[in-house]
């Protein structure tokens, strides 16, 4: 019997396996896919120190006719999916109210302060090869409108002041100059100068993982059936064969609710899926760094197999076709603003990001049974917040002070809705 058994490979089951290893508890991580190559593979590839606010609910009435008319690039439904989606979106749109977001900003901002200290951790225990990916110059937020800009140089100013959040104003001059590719329509950027990018965030998850079983810890491929509570743990077993430890814990992103669910655990959960593309550039023409363009709702980030552009949120079913819609309104925007070549990828690939109501993770204790673990629900910023979560899971299994407080990730304040 091992003392904990992990399901999902992605970079939270990966880093909480890393942190329990590194305490001395043995560790079996089971996924039906190679680790790393979900949800944790398709991001932008920004490790998001300035992430303090994560995505709200639109409340304006311009932005919900764009998205109520599928106007919108940055988010999209798909009508069929509504029923499911409604209950859990309310509450979205709830909590995304001035005084709600207000706490909910509080309370997210140490979970953000832990991002670079813990991936920095990691990067430094693998070696040269992480630090290959990691850019450390941070990313422009571009604007089209000067307005705009200057709306989020506002917000920009008050992170500084809240929460020591660096950045620089850059006009169309530095912008152009930072990035001679552009070829306009823009008014200038936020420069953040905290966060780190990656430039192959799949190939930075595979080495945290090769960091995993370099401490001993054992990888089972194959789809887990689920979580049977024993006298002294927990089983599952996968493709037949069963295993069993003393510990688990749930960090399978979108797939969670078909562990927890049987378990009595019925959460609001539901996921934003999007797309990625990579392209190529002119001979002689490059992008530096990624390129967040939010008035039309994607970004372009220089990546090992290109340009990679990302959408926004598409609210849809987690297993339903892909509709890629999106994709091809924010390459039609991207062209307007730096000369993409043509695609590389056969076909776009798709993701889903799991999301709570109130835009917070759940991370914890599960309260209904002894020895259960969740790491789920971290929506935009799971390969941001990644290892801080591995970090915080195992000093709690452990029975250490964990390095900020994890009340306000309690799964207890979805109980009984």
């Amino acid at each position: 019997m091992d003392d904990v058994v992990i399901l999902g490979a992605g970079i939270v089951g990966i880093a909480t396996g890393i942190h329990l290893l590194r305490r001395g508890r043995s560790v079996t991580l089971v996924d039906k896919s190679e680790p790393g190559r979900e949800t944790s593979f398709g991001n932008a590839g920004i490790i998001q120190r300035e992430g303090v606010r994560p995505h709200a609910f639109p409340r304006d009435l311009h932005t919900l006719m764009q998205v109520g008319l599928h106007l919108s690039t940055a988010a999209r439904y798909e009508p069929l999916a509504l029923p499911k989606l409604a209950p859990p979106l309310l509450r979205y749109w709830w909590e995304s109210s001035p005084e709600h977001y207000r706490r909910v900003v509080e309370s997210y901002a140490p979970l953000i302060g832990r991002s670079i200290i813990t991936h920095s951790d990691l990067i430094m225990a693998v070696g040269p090869e992480a630090e290959a990916l990691i850019s450390r110059y941070g990313w422009h937020l571009a604007f089209r409108s000067p307005d705009k800009l200057a709306g989020e140089e506002k917000k920009a100013r008050q992170d500084h002041e809240r929460f020591g959040i660096s950045y620089k104003v850059l006009d169309w001059a530095a912008l152009k100059a930072a990035e001679p590719g552009l070829i306009g329509g823009l008014a200038g950027a936020i420069h953040w100068t905290d966060p780190w990018t990656v430039r192959d965030p799949g190939a930075l998850v595979g080495l945290y993982f090769r960091l995993f079983e370099t401490l001993g810890g054992t990888f089972v491929r194959g789809a887990a059936d689920g979580l049977k509570p024993e006298t002294d743990g927990w089983s599952t077993r996968v493709d037949g064969r069963e295993l069993r430890a003393k510990q688990a814990v749930i960090a399978l992103g979108p797939w969670a609710p078909d562990v927890l669910e049987p378990l009595g655990y019925r959460l609001p959960l539901f996921v934003k899926r999007g797309y990625h593309m990579h392209y190529s550039a002119p001979e002689g023409v490059e992008l530096k760094h990624l390129l967040l363009d939010p008035e039309v709702g994607y970004a372009m980030a220089p990546m090992a197999r290109g340009i990679r552009i990302t959408t926004g949120a598409e609210f849809a079913m987690r297993d339903a076709a892909p509709t890629p819609i999106q994709l091809g309104k924010a390459e039609k925007a991207a062209r307007e603003l730096f000369p993409l070549g043509e695609r590389l990828d056969p076909q776009p690939w798709k993701g889903a990001r799991p999301c709570t109501p109130d835009m917070m993770p759940i991370i914890g204790k599960a309260p209904k049974h002894a020895g259960l673990f969740v790491g789920i629900g971290h929506a935009h910023h799971g390969f941001t917040l990644g290892p801080a979560t591995g970090e915080l899971l195992a000093q709690q299994m452990t029975g250490e002070a964990t390095a900020i407080d994890i009340k306000p990730f309690r799964m207890e304040r979805f109980m009984g809705q």
